[in-house]
């Protein structure tokens, strides 16, 4: 059912090489999308249309979802499930209402100060994906944290239904209309994308896209990127857990099953230096993925190149394994849990112990389930308030700090070659500056 990888002695020096991965042909599927981005460039909502109907299956006259659906979806909502997203809001408001930074003023010299000021962007457009899952979820990540950073203007879209007459699904419309977001489209892959790049008759251009989705959004996002800001190029969904012997295997076994679900090409890796774990998890996966509503996705995934069980030395070995795979999830299930956790250097979100897996980031942790895939964690963080703020410098300085600098920015202005750049220094002066 999952592959192993024995490193067991010196661990070869390209890690990444070696590591299980899921394959993500970006580069293959941006020559897909190019056309569908120039055409939604050149025709705007009735390019978008046409391409709903051509990969959805439904005919909209308008991609726009009417705000009385949005609020009808709401006043539907099973009351268990509405309860549920009520306390993620509020959790996942709660961790990102303190991540939002207050401008900082620095005195540099006498006279000469620089402020870091926090300002949000104007518009936003977050993606929520769909096709074999719903995720009311995302609604959450993506709006929460762009609503805590200031963001003024915020649009969702989500591929159309054809079961739902065309629209998003309902429950995603209901976690919209929980949060406040009245400004909703039925429209999904590149062409989504493009629509919040260029802006359509019926959506007006964003100044950002963020949210997770298939290779064809990711590869929208590539191409575009420039043309709108973008968060990540996000793939499948990653889990990798560090174990030793101290772990259980049912909790093991469950966590990987549990991210498997979402898709074919999820990867689920197990990494430990309990050669017993290894097995008795193999165990649990046959006897656990036989019991689940989706086991034959979730074998697929773990069957599939991008998962496997890696054993090592120890946990020292361990560690530097996860930090080359920097996995979107990591769980740390050994003994000492917060401080191997706290050694790891790469990874999208930590999860420690038996009581922090990834199942709860997913919904009512507080933190973000948005997360950097294919090893980006090494580079990139998670969706946050920071993902939605510009930090611009203002610099204030009065005649005489100017004064003080002026020879020294002469000096190198003329080591570079740029002599009109200290001229336009001495030019505030009526006196030459001393060389």
């Amino acid at each position: 059912m999952i592959s192993r990888i024995d490193l067991r002695g010196p661990l070869p020096g390209e890690l990444r090489t070696v590591l299980p991965r899921a394959e993500l042909d970006v580069e293959a599927a941006l020559e897909k999308v190019r056309p569908i981005c120039d055409d939604v460039r050149h025709r705007g909502a009735e390019a978008v249309r046409e391409y709903t109907k051509a990969f959805d299956g439904v005919e909209l006259r308008s991609t726009r979802v009417p705000v009385p659906e949005i609020h009808r979806a709401l006043a539907e909502l099973d009351p268990k499930v509405r309860d549920a997203l009520e306390e993620c809001v509020r959790r996942t408001r709660v961790v990102h209402r303190a991540q939002r930074r207050t401008d900082v003023t620095t005195q540099v010299v006498p006279g000469g100060t620089v402020t870091e000021r926090w300002i949000p962007v104007g518009r936003v457009g977050l993606y929520v994906p769909g096709g074999r899952a719903v995720y009311p979820s995302s609604v959450v990540m993506n709006v929460v944290p762009a609503q805590e950073a200031g963001v003024g203007s915020l649009a969702v879209t989500s591929p159309p239904q054809a079961e739902f007459g065309g629209r998003p699904h309902p429950t995603i419309l209901a976690a919209c209309a929980l949060l406040g977001v009245d400004e909703v489209y039925a429209a999904g892959g590149a062409q989504a994308v493009a629509m919040f790049a260029h802006g359509t008759a019926e959506c007006p251009r964003a100044d950002l896209v963020t949210g997770p989705g298939n290779v064809y959004v990711a590869a929208a996002k590539r191409l575009l990127k420039g043309v709108i800001g973008i968060d990540a190029e996000a793939g499948p969904t990653e889990i990798a857990i560090l174990a030793d012997g101290t772990a259980d295997a049912v909790d093991v076994a469950a966590d990987l099953i549990s991210q498997a679900e979402h898709d074919v090409l999820a990867a689920a890796v197990l990494v430990t230096d309990s050669p017993e774990l290894a097995d008795a998890v193999e165990t649990e996966l046959k006897a656990q993925v036989a019991r689940t509503k989706h086991s034959e996705r979730i074998t697929e995934a773990l069957a599939g190149r991008q998962s496997g069980i890696v054993l090592v030395d120890d946990v020292e070995a361990g560690l530097t394994v996860v930090d080359a795979y920097a996995a979107e999830h990591l769980e740390i299930h050994t003994a000492d849990a917060a401080a191997v956790a706290a050694r790891v250097r790469n990874a999208g979100a930590i999860f420690v112990g038996r009581h922090a897996p990834v199942s709860l980031g997913d919904y009512l942790a507080g933190s973000n389930h948005v997360l950097p895939t294919g090893g980006c964690a090494c580079h990139s963080g998670g969706l946050s308030v920071q993902s939605f703020l510009r930090g611009v410098h203002v610099v204030e300085y009065d005649r005489d700090a100017l004064a003080a600098a002026t020879g020294r920015v002469v000096a190198l202005a003329e080591a570079e070659d740029l002599p009109a750049h200290g001229a336009a220094l001495k030019a505030r002066f009526d006196w030459e500056i001393p060389s």
